[in-house]
This record gives structure tokens, C-alpha cells and sequence, in this order.
């Protein structure tokens, strides 16, 4: 009979595979995980204390640095605030300007994930495509807003600057171009029987718990939960568009990875109709106040980011600063499954797990 003892493991906060500082204290009994705690605080910024001391102008750029791999919706839940509670009409072209600008970021977030996890199995390759797909995003969203990364683009009203000329169009020639990508996708990673014995039935929950465990995004949908705030509770211009909300059935990792790469179709598809219905000309900022104040009273908005549900609460007292800004982070709610989900798992399989969450760690500590 073979007699192992428990360990104590501290995997990260500098563990590549937990692709940030993230600390998960695990106890094993040989290969078997019998304990997970998730242990996080070592990013924290702050964000909505400083918010509190700042106009609100002044508080987008630290929403970039929450999901800094989707720096649009940050952009944007902030501004959405704040134009409910003040009751501000955006101009059209400003609205398409935030819609194209957010789905290529939710595309270039999805390649990030798609790759990283691939690193994560020990797939060298699909890092190297997906990132070179992205840089493609970047390189747009960078003519677009000056920026690569925090983009600081969306302004209470509209958007900071226009597109510039020819941008639009290089846009309608990116989507056939990344359409032929994701088969070579499929075709490299999706079929492939190794990567498919890693995730499917790993890490598995069922619908009900998601709910009870307030996971949104992928990771609800991924359970056969059809909830995506673009079509439940539209917002910006959404409702112009013709697109499918993806759910799978399994609440494995290998549903959450069909989510998240079809859906990489379906923002496609948003750009697509978006770059067609882009109107000629006019207004890209409405007309607002060069000192932004709220009216007093309070506000709360959601919307739908790559990891799910970011919302925004404001409460003013009619001063130019908020009086308490709170943010909800998807990837705080979507990691607290993780301990539940570790158990009784052996090691290989924790990085599965972690993985498929895709928790951003800007967001996590905040």
C-alpha cells in the first residue's frame, strides 16, 4: 500500500500559469488536491476609493486598468453611468464608433485567452497565431484612440476622436481575414484528441450553481444558461444587430472553450453590420458641461464584457466628483467557483481549470 503524506503548495503569485499575481494555496495528498485557496490583494489599487476624489472625467483612465485586456468595456460602463444619471443622448456615429471599438476588443480578448490557455496545455503555436491575429486588433485600436493597451477612447457624451480616414474600411477587410483564421483554429486545437483529454468533463459545475455562485458571461453560458445583456437588456445601439447569444451544455472546460472562441464569430458578425449601417458624417460628442456633475440620486448600469457582467453604481450628491462609485467585476464573482472546483482534482488539471475561467487579475483585485 502505497502511503503519501499532505503537502502545503504555494502555486504563484509568479507561477506563469497563473498569468498574473495571483497566489493559490493548494493542500495535496500525492497528486490530489484535498484543499484550494485562492489568496488575491496583491494588485489592488484602490480604484473606487481614489474614484471617490476625482471628476469624473478623470476616473476613465483607471477603469483601463481593471480588464486590461478589454479596456473598451471598462471605457464604456463608466461613461454609461453617468450619461443614465445625467439622461445625455449620444450621437449615432459616436454610438457605432463604441460598438465597433468594444467587439474588437472583445475579439482581441478572446485570442488572448485562446492563446495563453494553449500555452497553459503546453501549445507553443496557437499563442503565436493568436497573437499575431491580435496585433492586427491592436494595431486598429491604436489609430483608433492612440493607445495599445489602456485606450482611455469613450468620453462622457461620445468618444474622444473620430475614426480616422480609411479606418471603417480596414475593418470590413479584417472580418473575412480572422472568419479564415478561426478555421485553421478548429482545425489545430479544436479536433485535436490531446487538448480534448485535458478539458472535457474537467472542471465541471451544473447551471444551478453557476447561478449560486453569481458567474455570468462564458462561464454561465457555458452550463446551457442563454444570458448575455446585449440581447436581455440591450444597451448603446445592440438592438440594431442580428447576432446569436452561444451556450453549450456541459459546464466543462470544454464548453467554456466553445463559447468563447464561437463567439469570437458572433462579434464578427456584430462588425460586420455595424460597418455597413456606419453613418456618413456628424456629431462624435454631445454636448456636455466642460465640469461634469451628476444630479443627485444614484445609478446603476451593466453591460456585457468579455468575462460577463461589469456593472457600475454611482450615488452623487450633485458635486463633480461621485459620493461612492462601486464597480462589479466579473472575474472577482467568476473566480470564487475556483475552491469548490479544485477539489478532488489532480494537479495537471488545476491549470485546466484556472485557465478556463480566464480571470483577469486587474479586475480580481481592482
Amino acid at each position: 500500500m502505497i502511503r503519501t503524506e499532505e503537502m502545503l503548495l504555494n502555486v504563484g503569485p509568479q507561477h506563469p500559469s497563473t498569468h498574473g499575481v495571483f497566489r493559490l494555496v493548494v493542500k495535496i495528498d500525492g497528486e490530489i488536491i484535498t484543499h484550494a485557496q485562492p489568496v488575491i490583494g496583491y494588485l489592488h489599487r484602490g480604484t473606487e476609493k481614489i474614484a471617490e476624489n476625482l471628476q469624473y472625467t478623470q476616473i476613465i483612465p483607471y477603469t483601463d486598468r481593471m480588464d486590461y485586456i478589454s479596456s473598451m468595456t471598462n471605457n464604456y460602463v463608466i461613461c454609461h453611468a453617468v450619461e443614465t444619471m445625467m439622461g445625455i443622448e449620444i450621437p449615432e456615429r459616436a454610438e457605432y464608433l463604441r460598438v465597433i471599438a468594444m467587439e474588437l476588443n472583445r475579439v482581441a480578448s478572446h485570442l488572448v485567452w485562446w492563446g495563453t490557455y494553449l500555452l497553459d496545455m503546453g501549445a507553443v503555436s496557437p499563442f503565436l497565431y493568436a497573437f499575431r491575429e491580435r496585433e492586427m486588433i491592436i494595431n486598429m485600436l491604436n489609430e483608433l484612440s492612440g493607445a495599445r493597451l489602456t485606450f482611455n477612447y469613450m468620453r462622457v457624451g461620445g468618444v474622444k476622436w473620430d475614426a480616422p480616414e480609411g479606418w471603417i474600411q480596414k475593418v470590413k477587410d479584417f472580418i473575412p481575414y480572422m472568419r479564415e483564421q478561426l478555421k485553421g483554429y478548429h482545425q489545430l486545437v479544436t479536433g485535436n484528441e490531446i487538448f480534448m483529454n485535458r478539458v472535457k468533463g474537467v472542471g465541471r459545475y451544473t447551471k444551478e450553481e453557476a447561478i449560486q455562485y453569481s458567474l455570468t458571461g462564458p462561464n454561465l453560458r457555458c452550463t446551457g444558461v442563454k444570458f448575455d445583456l446585449r440581447k436581455d437588456e440591450p444597451y448603446s445601439i445592440y438592438d440594431r444587430f442580428k447576432f446569436d447569444v452561444i451556450t453549450e451544455e456541459g459546464g466543462d472546460c470544454w464548453s467554456r472553450y466553445h463559447v468563447r472562441i464561437r463567439e469570437i464569430e458572433e462579434s464578427l458578425k456584430i462588425l460586420e453590420q455595424a460597418c455597413e449601417q456606419f453613418p456618413e458624417g456628424g456629431e462624435i460628442l454631445a454636448k456636455v458641461p466642460k465640469i461634469i456633475k451628476a444630479p443627485k440620486g444614484e445609478a446603476y448600469v451593466r453591460i456585457e464584457s468579455p468575462r460577463g457582467e461589469i456593472g457600475c453604481y454611482i450615488a452623487s450628491d450633485g458635486k463633480k466628483e461621485p459620493y461612492r462609485l462601486k464597480f462589479r467585476r466579473p472575474s472577482f464573482y467568476n473566480l470564487q467557483i475556483l475552491s469548490k472546483l479544485l477539489v478532488g482534482e489532480n494537479m495537471a488539471n488545476m491549470i485546466a481549470i484556472l485557465g478556463a475561467i480566464d480571470i483577469v487579475l486587474g479586475e480580481v483585485d481592482g
